[in-house]
């Protein structure tokens, strides 16, 4: 029976070369704190404790993370290495319990990753992989049997150590009861003058403990984050990853290297994505949804056999079966569109009811509105919903037709079948089947002067 495991996440790190006052860990990847993804996968693992040590100015961390209440957060005032970070957090291990080491700015580790390590027998086990290009990575040194004796950081490396490609990635697990004295032996006589937590391999290794090393199947797992070059190229991996999981449960995606997800989508089947296409928060696709290129799409629900045209932004509303939505429109919160209903170019929508089959073309804004079954609204007609204070609504009923160029002046209800003529600014109610015309009267004047120019004017004057 495996013991229970206690995890502990180093993120004191300064990012410096992020050139940032955010903490380089809360810098975002795939729309979530690089923290955030460890902090998912650690509790994947469902261990006893999670460990975070973080910088003097941690409680911009702790802020971030306000809503999880199972983290230690531990401070490292000062920063003396790797060695010296768990240090801070060793008193709050238990004794019978092994420790799971990660790295907060290597997001993406997998937890089938790290449960093969938990399973792992040995009483110090490193997590490894091999790079084309080790540079700046600590190299795993083995004896002539190829057993581990000691992890040699780049600088300390001499002409021979660099050429190995075995790289460690900063990611071990300590039996239980055996890192406090291991860490008590440290020191830090290297070029950094730091306390080295790979120091630690060496140590167990001259003491004959059983070091292990697991090989990570995947580079990219093991990355680690120290500037926004790598924070992109980091982003376009795992974007692409998602993208192929998406592909090859059907998902048409016309371009995988332009397709973004930040947070949670699920799709159907028969789904086609243009480029640029950027999913936000929990998404839900129906079957054969076609979506333009360059829309957003943010914790919103899309119906079985809508088309998103190009350029629409949509954000936390409800589109039904069947709906059509741009070019250019956008969807605010509270916006739902019932089935077959349509919203044109340069309409928006914010929390607002459009009917079943009902329509607004184009030019349109639709505020605190209720909107009946097949009502059509004209190009350029807007819910008038704010007073300056307060928010008021505007009820149309079914089969109701808005002339174009129309202000419905909330509040304000039509009733089922009335038309608003064109240029029309409603006020009142208007009864079922009537005609509305709120509009000046029309005059024409004849023989109409233009308006001149200050030239034309002089040009006009007789000479004396």
């Amino acid at each position: 029976m495996l013991k229970p495991l206690e995890i502990c996440i180093l993120a004191a790190g300064k990012g410096t070369r992020m050139k940032s006052s955010q903490s380089k860990v809360l810098q975002t990847l795939a729309g979530k704190p690089l923290l955030g993804h460890i902090l998912d996968t650690a509790e994947a693992l469902q261990p006893q404790q999670i460990h975070v040590v973080v910088g003097p100015e941690g409680t911009q961390l702790q802020d971030a993370f306000a809503d999880r209440d199972n983290i230690n957060w531990v401070v490292q005032s000062d920063r003396f290495g790797t060695g010296h970070a768990v240090m801070q957090a060793a008193p709050f291990f238990s004794g019978d319990a092994p420790v799971l080491i990660l790295l907060g700015d290597a997001p993406l580790i997998r937890a089938a990753t790290l449960s093969e390590m938990v399973t792992t027998e040995a009483d110090l086990l490193v997590l490894t992989v091999k790079m084309d290009d080790p540079t700046g990575y600590g190299r795993i040194q083995r004896n002539n049997k190829g057993q581990v004796t000691a992890i040699v950081e780049d600088k300390d490396a001499d002409a021979a150590t660099r050429e190995i490609q075995e790289i460690n990635s900063g990611v071990m697990l300590c039996a239980a009861g055996l890192i406090e004295p291991w860490l008590e032996q440290l020191d830090n006589k290297n070029q950094q003058q730091e306390y080295l937590l790979t120091d630690m391999i060496r140590i167990a290794a001259e003491q004959d403990f059983k070091v292990e090393t697991l090989m990570a199947n995947d580079k990219v797992e093991v990355t680690g984050v120290n500037d926004f070059v790598q924070l992109a190229k980091l982003e376009r991996s795992f974007q692409q990853s998602q993208a192929e999981v998406f592909m090859a449960e059907g998902v048409h995606i016309m371009d995988p290297a332009r397709f973004d997800v930040r947070g949670e989508v699920s799709f159907g089947r028969d789904v086609r994505v243009d480029i640029n296409v950027l999913f936000e928060g929990e998404v839900v696709i129906g079957d054969a949804v076609q979506i333009g290129p360059n829309c957003i799409i943010k914790d919103s629900q899309i119906g079985n056999g809508t088309v998103i045209k190009a350029n629409s932004v949509i954000d936390g509303a409800v589109v039904s079966q069947d709906c059509s939505v741009g070019p250019f429109a956008r969807l605010r919160p509270g916006a739902l569109m019932h089935n077959a209903a349509a919203v044109g170019n340069f309409v928006e929508m914010k929390k607002s009811t459009l009917g079943p089959g009902s329509k607004a073309s184009h030019l349109s804004y639709l505020g605190d509105s209720l909107i009946g079954e097949n009502v059509n609204i004209g190009a350029g007609t807007i819910t008038c919903n704010y007073d300056g204070v307060n928010k008021w609504q505007t009820k149309i009923g079914d089969g109701v037709f808005v002339g174009s160029n129309t202000a419905l002046v909330a509040p304000v209800n039509l009733a089922d079948g009335v038309t608003i003529a064109a240029g029309s600014t409603i006020t009142s109610d208007v009864s079922a089947d009537h005609l509305a015309v709120a509009r000046g009267r029309q005059r024409n004047i004849p023989d109409w002067q233009r308006p001149k120019t200050k030239s034309d004017i002089k040009s006009d004057k007789k000479p004396d």
